[in-house]
């Protein structure tokens, strides 16, 4: 079986489309096809259903899917291993959605100057959802949110920043107390699916607030563009890419201690990519101090 093949089918089944598992994999559209055309009629029965322009796996498609990617990943770790953590290689880093834009592409700058030949695959996804990639063996590494969870032994977390609450406000309003805004204004809430948007919901019950919501809401700059419309304030982590966006918004302290996202890097300790790994670490780190 063509290990290429299976590349093929994981990508597109990943990608949603064969048009753009073929962009990523610098092929042509009909090349993708016959490669899945190749594998579906060695295993002998169909593992992609086309509808429309998107592509979905079938039955057996879902059944194969995961020892697909378990093969591929055998085969990066016998690449790594059989090159003694020579530089550079592949690498597949995973970071929550607010890091995509602001952490993660500095620390890829400085990684491809010094090794202009790596490999890197990005994943984004929640925080939980890169642990459980990172601890199955699918990541090497992700950027996130401190799991408020015990990781699993395979597993290395390093913190990189704290990013404490505070409230966002329009620049008119930086003069006013903390409390005094989240009581009287409209209140636009960071979704409580996420664990920012439930720290923010924990200190507003502490301090027995209860703020007029206007909206429910999943994305830190798109909370920021709405108190920048006067649509009301917020209550976020004090995340660096809010203010450098020309928006007229400020922060607003909280009085006495305010609770704290911490971002970080998780890692699996014992990857065959472990000295990539290191690499990324260390330039993650590098930034964040300087």
């Amino acid at each position: 079986m063509e290990l290429r093949y299976l590349q093929t089918f994981v990508a597109t089944v990943e990608y949603g489309s064969i048009a753009e598992a073929a962009r990523r994999l610098d092929l042509t559209a009909p090349a993708v096809a016959a490669r899945l055309q190749a594998l579906e009629d060695e295993i002998g029965t169909p593992l992609v259903q086309r509808i429309g322009r998107a592509v979905k796996p079938t039955n057996a498609g879902l059944n194969i899917l995961a020892s697909a990617r378990a093969m591929l990943r055998i085969e990066r770790d016998l690449h790594a291993i059989a090159s003694d953590d020579a530089l550079p290689g592949e690498l597949t880093i995973g970071t929550f959605v607010s890091a995509l834009t602001t952490m993660l592409p500095p620390v890829l700058k400085r990684m491809y100057a010094e090794h202009p030949d790596l490999s890197v695959s990005v994943v984004s996804n929640s925080s939980t959802e890169l642990c459980r990639l990172v601890a199955s063996g699918e990541l090497d590494a992700a950027i996130v949110v401190e799991p408020q969870f015990t990781l699993p032994k395979t597993c290395a977390w390093m913190p990189l920043m704290d990013e404490p609450l505070v409230v966002v406000a329009p620049t008119a309003d930086l003069h006013r107390d903390a409390h005094e805004l989240l009581r009287n204004e409209r209140f636009i809430r960071y979704d409580r699916s996420v664990w920012g948007g439930q720290l923010a919901d924990r200190y507003l019950r502490d301090h027995g607030i209860t703020p007029y919501q206007r909206l429910e809401i999943n994305g830190l700059m798109s909370i920021a563009v709405m108190v920048d419309q006067g649509l009301g304030v917020s209550l976020l982590p004090d995340w660096s890419a809010l203010w450098s966006g020309g928006l007229a918004i400020g922060r607003v302290p909280l009085p006495g201690p305010a609770p704290v996202r911490r971002i970080g890097i998780v890692w699996a300790a014992h990857s065959p990519r472990v000295a990539l790994t290191e690499q990324f670490l260390k330039h993650a780190a590098a930034i964040l101090h300087e």
